[in-house]
């Protein structure tokens, strides 16, 4: 998938008006999630996302604590402007993409990295013991 076509399904799947605005939202996401993902799965989602995706996502090294997946959506949230729900809305139209690229063996690593929240964030059900 390249950058324009990750835009395009952004914009689509998550009903922007314009491409403009869903490249605003796939960068805000990814510069925050790469705050929160580390090891051997960053990397490998790094090199799985089309390249301007990555260098937003790998701009910034990540947190010693990952935030939970609403905290994560909170705290966007307050640093975008948006609301809870527009912000949890644009999370999950841009890492639902990045499960797709990520394939479901990455997405389960990164799943089982990351404090809980996160898979409803990826569109997967959240399976608690």
């Amino acid at each position: 998938m390249t950058f324009e076509q990750m835009l395009e399904r952004v914009r689509y799947e998550g009903a922007h008006p314009t491409r403009e605005e869903a490249e605003k939202v796939v960068c805000a996401v990814l510069t925050a999630f790469g705050h929160q993902l580390k090891g051997a799965e960053r990397r490998e989602l790094t090199g799985k996302l089309p390249q301007e995706a990555a260098a937003f996502f790998s701009a910034d090294l990540p947190t010693k604590e990952p935030l939970t997946g609403w905290g994560f959506v909170k705290d966007l949230a307050s640093h975008t402007g948006g609301t809870a729900a527009t912000t949890r809305w644009g999370v999950g139209t841009v890492l639902g993409v990045v499960a797709t690229l990520a394939g479901e063996e990455l997405t389960r690593r990164i799943l089982t990295q990351l404090p809980h929240g996160y898979a409803a964030l990826f569109g997967r059900a959240e399976l608690t013991v």
